[in-house]
């Protein structure tokens, strides 16, 4: 099993149709964009600007042909005599990875993590077809190893890492798993109003949402919220920096923040960051009376609905997301 993902040329051209609307609308919106800023350009900056825009869509069409080319590569290597299914990521959700007995994923870090919910106990090969531009942390190999790789997955000669996985799970039983992190809230800018009860204690909060995450995300949005606090500590002229709460992928726990916290006549804001391990939950009763939701890893598309007295329970979950590593 492939799991492959658009690139930005490919949403361009989902967009106009053909590489040739797709470049001329590029340019010309680079173009509008100075105009509005500055009316009085002259024709030779506007020209420049044009030009410019060019050679960034010439980026574009530069990553499109070598993550193509790395695709092709890897679909040819994986002829190993068993059946190779190609899946683009928007069906993972909807797509049945009983039979598979290895997943590789060909894309960006953030492939693994939206394939890691979805694949049950198949092992995930995680292979990097653009180094010069991709970061690789969940991407150990090369488009050149992916053969050898799966070779040696398949024969269970492989070094697996088990990363740890969120589990949040609604009261009429729907479920979803996040590789990185949860976010609990409103699905607009408007505030979110739940019940939150941890290690026995429970408070009425309104928030920006409560963020989860695992030992993969920690390095990600929760690491964000890490940075705006120690910035704030800061501020306020504290001198002792804020520990690192990151912790490992491996880790069986989660970390929890309460983001931008609001006290008043209803709502408390003491009991707003922690970490719950195995055995241990995150209990949010929603307050909101519509367009609260709860989704993973950054896809809002698949989400559950937390809504009005939706009652949702946080924990690590017992399933792990099975990394190849070597």
């Amino acid at each position: 099993m492939i799991v492959t993902r658009p690139t930005r040329l490919d949403g361009l051209l989902e967009r106009w149709a053909t590489r040739g609307q797709a470049k001329f609308a590029f340019q010309k919106a680079r173009a509008t964009a100075a105009v509005r800023e500055n009316a009085d350009l002259s024709a030779d900056a506007l020209d420049a600007m044009e030009m410019d825009a060019l050679e960034d869509f010439g980026v574009l069409e530069d990553e499109q042909e070598t993550y193509e080319s790395a695709l092709e590569r890897v679909r040819m290597d994986l002829d190993l005599g068993l059946p190779v299914q190609v899946v683009e990521r928007r069906f993972l959700p909807t797509f049945d990875f009983s039979q598979a007995a290895a997943v590789v994923t060909v894309g960006p870090d953030g492939l693994v993590a939206n394939a890691a919910k979805y694949v049950g106990a198949a092992p995930i090969v995680g292979v990097n077809p653009d180094p010069a531009r991709i970061d690789g942390v969940l991407l150990p190999f090369a488009v050149g190893q992916a053969r050898a790789a799966v070779q040696r997955t398949l024969k269970g000669q492989c070094r697996v890492e088990a990363a740890t996985l969120a589990e949040a799970r609604l009261h009429d039983g729907q479920r979803l798993l996040a590789f990185n992190d949860f976010y609990v809230g409103a699905r607009t800018h408007v505030s979110a109003r739940y019940e939150l009860t941890v290690g026995g204690r429970t408070e009425p909060q309104s928030s920006s949402g409560v963020l989860v995450s695992t030992g993969a995300g920690s390095t990600g949005w929760m690491s964000s919220v890490v940075n705006m606090a120690r910035g704030v500590a800061a501020w306020l002229g504290e001198e002792d920096p804020l520990p690192d709460p990151r912790i490992a992928r491996t880790d069986a726990a989660l970390l929890w923040a309460v983001r931008e916290p609001f006290a008043s006549r209803t709502s408390r804001v003491g009991h707003v960051a922690g970490r719950v391990g195995v055995g241990e939950e995150l209990l949010i009763e929603s307050r909101m009376g519509s367009e609260g939701v709860i989704f993973s890893d950054g896809v809002e598309a698949d989400a559950l609905d937390f809504s009005g007295g939706a009652v949702a329970r946080i924990g690590v979950a017992s399933q792990t997301a099975r990394l190849v590593v070597g």
